[in-house]
């Protein structure tokens, strides 16, 4: 039977649906730090941009072993004086707006680790009353009453050990409530060192791969071969909801691994949104992203 000019079958029309919505799944989100510089603006202010999908807290820097768990904002506020409990406003205006906000543990300076098994139970339950669902009272609570909705590990510092207990535990505290994300920061040597036997547990909803400051597996200049080979080891070995491309958000932000915006959007992304695992974007820091502008220059290629 002859078409008429200008006109789809109704087959083909449904196969063109199909395979934009295919193509629209892949579409990405930006993840963001966001905690370290007093000069970032107020966690209200970063989600109000719109160009962010997730706000990582930086960072609880103090756990395990018996110590006092100990939140550092940076220059936003000081814990120990409860002044941190203004957070919760932010956190709710980021939530009303769809974004998912997570408390991230660890970082690069600190002092961490985890002693055995009872002791990733106990930070799971401390975790989950001072910053989760729980119910221990908004006054003993660092950021005040919001709830989170999970927890970012970013562990850099110290043993590898038993964060595959904490992360089944978090998981299981989604039955006394709503869910809790977890999400992970690992560096992008594979496997990571220390966040590798967390990761087999395949309980991570996100996980922001640091394609930064490792020059072995990252972009540098006129060359992103190793960083593709890197994301695919990534994206086929490791099962999680969705993988990101960790990125510095200025050249300064990290000593290197930096990808001109240009290129991530032009050259980078369209091979790595191949994935069916491609998540997006994460960026440190929202301190650095005002200060270049990166977000809005990708924002609508992520």
């Amino acid at each position: 039977m002859e078409t008429r000019r200008g006109f789809l079958p109704p087959l083909l029309l449904l196969l063109l649906l199909q395979a934009l919505l295919c193509t629209s799944a892949r579409g990405g989100g930006i993840a963001v730090y966001w905690g370290q510089n007093g000069n970032e603006g107020t966690l209200a202010d970063t989600c109000a941009t719109g160009r962010f999908s997730y706000v990582n807290i930086a960072f609880l820097i103090k756990f395990g072993g018996g110590q006092i768990p100990e939140l550092n904002l940076a220059g936003h506020c000081n814990p120990a004086t409860n002044s941190c409990r203004v957070v919760s406003d932010g956190i709710r205006a980021c939530q009303r707006r769809g974004i998912k906000v997570m408390l991230s543990i660890g970082g690069g300076v600190g002092n961490y680790s985890l002693s055995s098994r009872e002791d990733a139970r106990g930070f799971s339950v401390y975790l989950w009353n001072n910053f989760l669902g729980g119910g221990s009272g908004s006054a003993s609570r660092p950021l005040g009453d919001a709830v989170l909705d999970g927890i970012d590990l970013d562990i850099e510092l110290g043993s590898p050990l038993y964060y595959d207990d904490l992360v089944k535990y978090l998981k299981r505290l989604s039955k006394y409530g709503r869910k809790v994300y977890v999400t992970g920061a690992p560096q992008c040597p594979f496997p990571d060192r220390l966040l590798g036997a967390a990761l087999n547990t395949s309980l991570f909803d996100y996980v922001w791969v640091q394609f930064y400051n490792n020059p072995p597996c990252q972009y540098t200049s006129g060359n992103s071969e190793n960083l593709e080979n890197s994301w695919t080891r990534w994206t086929t070995s490791v099962n999680a909801g969705n993988i990101f491309l960790g990125l510095p958000a200025a050249p300064q932000a990290a000593g290197s691994g930096f990808i001109p915006a240009d290129v991530l959007t032009k050259e980078i992304l369209p091979v790595i949104r191949r994935s069916k695992k491609y998540g997006g974007v994460m960026l440190w820091s929202k301190y650095w992203d005002d200060q270049s502008g990166y977000s809005s220059a990708i924002v609508n290629a992520v």
